[in-house]
């Protein structure tokens, strides 16, 4: 399976909206409740394997807490977490297990802060926190509030959901089209449906039908502009 660098638009910013939850309808809730301010919980971490949508989770939580008026600050690997006076009221931290020892400091403290002042903290990484290779008195607040596994969408999910963006985009999402994604291209469900948008695109510039050859036609034309072979051809 390869990754195909297609001429796409920007991906759509992670809602809650655009996630397909599968077996995640719990903390989804969860995570929206809190995110919207009907939850008295202040804290929530996630974790899962690459790709099963905890940053994508994330990263909604803090989009739908932006629109309610929380200042909401999502924070990736590597990136420097916001001082104490920034006034973020909600600070998501992703991909805990590779903070170094001085982020893992200013995670604590900012853990603290915000719970002084009846903040929201949201965290993800790729074990539970029992698991996790982090300072001790980090791994226990992570431990406080509600732990949720995020699990990854399994084949039958994903053809639900590419067949559901299909049909928002008002056309039919043949089964031999669904199998051909899933066997020769990136499994993560956004790349999926990026492609089924390029699809979209090309079958209307071209005034085609959406066919298993047009989708052909669509990756050989991309291989050819990238100097790769095709998948699956």
């Amino acid at each position: 399976m390869r990754q195909l660098a297609l001429g796409l638009a920007p991906s759509p910013v992670p809602a809650f909206d655009n996630f397909f939850p599968g077996r995640n309808v719990e903390a989804v809730s969860a995570l929206h409740s809190l995110a919207t301010g009907h939850s008295a919980e202040h804290f929530i971490y996630l974790w899962g394997e690459r790709g099963c949508g905890r940053s994508h989770l994330l990263q909604a939580a803090v989009a739908a807490a932006s629109s309610h008026g929380i200042v909401a600050r999502y924070v990736a690997a590597g990136e420097t977490l916001p001082d104490e006076d920034s006034g973020v009221r909600m600070l998501a931290v992703d991909d805990v297990e590779k903070l170094d020892t001085q982020a893992q400091f200013a995670f604590f403290r900012s853990y603290n802060s915000l719970r002084e002042c009846q903040g929201v903290v949201l965290a993800a990484g790729d074990a539970a926190p029992a698991r996790l290779q982090l300072r001790a008195d980090l791994l226990t607040r992570l431990g406080w509030g509600l732990v949720f596994q995020v699990h990854a969408l399994s084949d039958d999910d994903k053809r639900i959901a590419l067949k559901r963006h299909a049909a928002a985009r008002a056309f039919t999402l043949r089964d031999e089209i669904v199998e051909y994604l899933l066997r020769h291209l990136e499994r993560d469900l956004p790349s999926l449906m990026a492609v089924l948008d390029a699809l979209d695109r090309y079958s209307l510039e071209t005034k085609r039908s959406i066919t298993l050859p047009l989708l052909r036609e669509l990756l050989q034309s991309e291989a050819d502009r990238n100097g790769n072979p095709p998948p699956g051809i």
